[in-house]
């Protein structure tokens, strides 16, 4: 394994992380989970990330049990705050009460005295940036949280929040949490070169987009039985990357995987972090056997050459967008 700074911040986490936004909820889920954990901890994965809003509170507990028999210091763990936790006017959002309650909850449900990485979910339109930034700064004086960081904000958020915490004062952000993947790139536009001004590190999610980037779906071939796709009814996102054009440029994205004798996934997770302003890519296992292929990922350097023929291939796809 491999380990970057979270922006300009000395936090040291693993090039490949592992979270939980998949729900453990029943006792065979948990043992998959504490399965995916311990072989995350024996491949070198030091960062964990979890959300409140994941099942209302169950991911952060799954995640809390599966992390139990670790030393607290051998790894990083995330979680966030913003979506609803209840149906009460003050149950969501970044205002200061719903931030300092929601922490103490996830403190309890994850079975930790602090959090490593605490992040805004999304950027609340309703709550003065201030006041979300003061909240954030006081939850680290008081040892609950090591560092603040934000999730899908936009360059000029980011930017405003900066200049803020700057102005008061206040320790600076020190990590955006987008999505990124070969289909979804809208953070190399402003969010990355902003991000990177400003000291944050990307630790990007769906860096696989949700299974399509594994080479598990064949173009003109019927979904694997035991897939997402196949099994969820309602899924708008991974249902939009289901196109002819889509899977013929995953199908030529595969045979350069095969010219370089890795995997797909392994190509679409190092072709991420071969931006020098990404940390981390968060990936989600149900099996320790894809976590084990994943971190090799890590080892593989994409040459100018290979890099510019995926950007061919790519272009085919330069105006997709998945629904949302």
């Amino acid at each position: 394994m491999k380990y970057r700074n979270v922006g300009r911040s000395g936090l040291k986490v693993s090039e490949i992380s592992l979270g939980s936004w998949l729900t453990y909820g029943t006792a065979a889920e948990q043992k998959a989970a504490d399965a995916c954990i311990a072989k995350a901890f024996e491949s070198g994965i030091n960062f964990f990330d979890t959300a409140n809003a994941y099942n209302r509170g169950e991911g952060e507990k799954a995640m809390g049990a599966a992390l139990k028999p670790y030393e607290r210091s051998s790894y990083v763990l995330s979680s966030k705050v913003y979506f609803p936790m209840g149906e009460g006017p003050n149950d969501r959002g970044l205002s200061r009460k719903h931030i300092f309650e929601q922490c103490e909850a996830s403190l309890k449900r994850l079975g930790v005295e602090y959090i490593d990485l605490y992040y805004c979910h999304r950027y609340d339109i309703h709550t003065p940036l201030e006041e979300t930034l003061r909240a954030l700064d006081d939850l680290v004086a008081q040892g609950k949280i090591m560092y603040a960081a934000v999730s899908e904000w936009s360059g000029a958020q980011i930017s405003e929040a900066a200049g803020i915490a700057e102005r008061l004062r206040l320790r600076p952000l020190i990590s955006n949490q987008p999505i990124y993947n070969m289909f979804e790139r809208y953070i190399e536009r402003e969010v990355l070169p902003v991000s990177v001004q400003k000291g944050l590190g990307q630790v990007v999610f769906s860096p696989l987009a949700q299974g399509i980037l594994t080479g598990k779906y064949k173009l003109g071939q019927p979904l694997p039985t035991e897939s997402r796709a196949a099994n969820e009814s309602v899924n708008g996102v991974i249902n939009s990357y289901l196109n002819d054009q889509v899977l013929q440029v995953v199908h030529e994205l595969e045979q350069v995987a095969q010219q370089l004798d890795i995997s797909l996934a392994q190509l679409a997770l190092a072709w991420i972090l071969r931006q020098p302003g990404v940390s981390s890519a968060l990936i989600g296992a149900t099996r320790p056997q894809q976590i084990e292929e994943n971190v090799k990922a890590v080892d593989v350097e994409l040459g100018t050459e290979t890099l510019e023929q995926i950007e061919v291939i790519l272009k085919q796809v330069a105006n997709f967008a998945p629904a949302r």
